[in-house]
């Protein structure tokens, strides 16, 4: 059995870069840049104006000048526009490009317009007021998105504003999660008695989904001939393998086995923590990637937070980002020597301090406790008592 740290070491030397894909801009919601988006030209692209008003040479009203003939109006859209008499003024619109002969903006509000003269209504104004000057945001050919970002909606309107139309982005590997157990049932079906609905699939289905990986799913049943001859087909046709059950040390948990003995290269077998223990991670000569995760819905869900996704955000060249740490608000004893992931509830104190309250749930069977909680705290190994006020590193599931 290893460590908590020694498993991050495996998973960090076994990461995949599946590649790079071209894909239109529309669908990169989620998806992981892997070039860097550079300004085509300046940001803003000329001298903006920011306020729908009148635009003044600011040198009159130094001199006093509180009234202007309007000389014209500029929208935006419109090509560049010159006052040609210096003691009137212009119309100008939000987003207009700056007219020649005028270099400051006062909103409408601060004006009374009457007979096209438009007369000051304040003396608080500042020279070239209300104006996003050329080039103040970035210049020219910097970089305005590096590679690494998971893409949102403020990634696209920049890609949007610099004409790439295409963005090359992190291929996703061809991924399969698959059940196992004869007590399980779909959703869709009454169980009996003796069964359960299998959600872990469903679960760990969506953690995936946030990276818009298109996911296949199966079940299989506790039947060694079976198993071996469905798994031997997802390695052939899959790169990623999720397996969720029949890890453990039960007389039908096949599945170590069964991995082995098809080829598949065990890079370890169990955990020094709780949830989670019996974790299996291994991989077939590159072709394929196999975790395969507790069947216990808070085990499975945990060993995916704190382990998978590291592995994938690395695989698709993700930008590291530190984990997060929250203050205990109670204290908490743990006996065994284990690493514990406790779930807590997130909030925060009167300075704006994270903190994380334990939620008490029935072990790692109890899914409905997830609900109540919004992350897992790591309370280290090698000691049994963690004090409220006390920080921790936690693995939130929740945006």
């Amino acid at each position: 059995m290893i460590t908590v740290e020694e498993a991050n070491q495996f998973i960090k030397n076994n990461i995949i870069d599946f590649g790079i894909e071209e894909i239109p801009l529309s669908e990169g919601i989620g998806r992981i840049l892997r070039e860097n988006i550079a300004a085509d030209r300046d940001f803003p692209p000329y001298n903006r104006v920011t306020m729908d008003g009148i635009a003044i040479n600011f040198e009159c009203f130094q001199k006093g000048q509180k009234a202007y003939t309007i000389g014209g109006v500029a929208a935006a859209g419109d090509l560049q526009k010159t006052l040609h008499e210096k003691d009137q003024c212009l119309e100008v619109m939000t987003g207009t490009i700056m007219p020649n002969g005028v270099d400051t903006v006062i909103p409408y509000e601060l004006v009374t317009i009457e007979n096209g003269v438009a007369t000051l209504e304040t003396t608080a104004i500042k020279h070239q007021q209300n104006i996003h000057f050329k080039g103040l945001d970035r210049k020219q050919g910097d970089i305005v998105i590096p590679q690494g970002i998971r893409i949102s909606s403020a990634e696209v309107g920049v890609c949007a504003t610099v004409g790439k139309a295409t963005i090359k982005v992190s291929r996703l590997p061809k991924t399969i999660i698959i059940s196992s157990g004869d007590e399980l049932v779909d959703i869709h079906e009454m169980p009996e008695a003796h069964q359960i609905r299998r959600s872990n699939v469903y679960r760990l289905e969506t953690v995936l989904k946030k990276y818009q990986l298109d996911v296949h799913t199966a079940h299989i049943l506790d039947n060694y001939e079976a198993i071996l001859e469905r798994l031997n087909s997802y390695l052939n046709n899959y790169e990623l393998i999720i397996l969720s059950g029949g890890v453990s040390k039960g007389k039908f948990d096949f599945l170590p086995a069964a991995l082995d003995e098809l080829g598949v290269r065990k890079h370890f077998h169990k955990i020094k923590q709780r949830p989670g223990k019996p974790f299996w991670f291994g991989s077939l000569k590159e072709k394929a990637t196999v975790f395969a995760f507790p069947g216990n819905p808070v085990s499975s869900f945990m060993c995916m937070q704190q382990y998978f996704k590291n592995w994938l955000n690395q695989s698709l060249q993700v930008t590291p980002s530190p984990q997060p740490k929250a203050k205990l608000t109670a204290d908490v004893f743990f006996k065994p020597d284990l690493t514990y992931f406790l779930e807590v509830k997130l909030g925060y104190s009167e300075k704006g301090e994270l903190l994380a309250s334990p939620v008490k749930g029935n072990g790692s069977g109890d899914l409905a406790n997830l609900v109540d909680a919004d992350a897992f705290i790591q309370l280290p190994r090698g000691r049994d008592a963690f004090k409220a006020g006390e920080a921790y590193p936690i693995i939130t599931y929740r945006d």
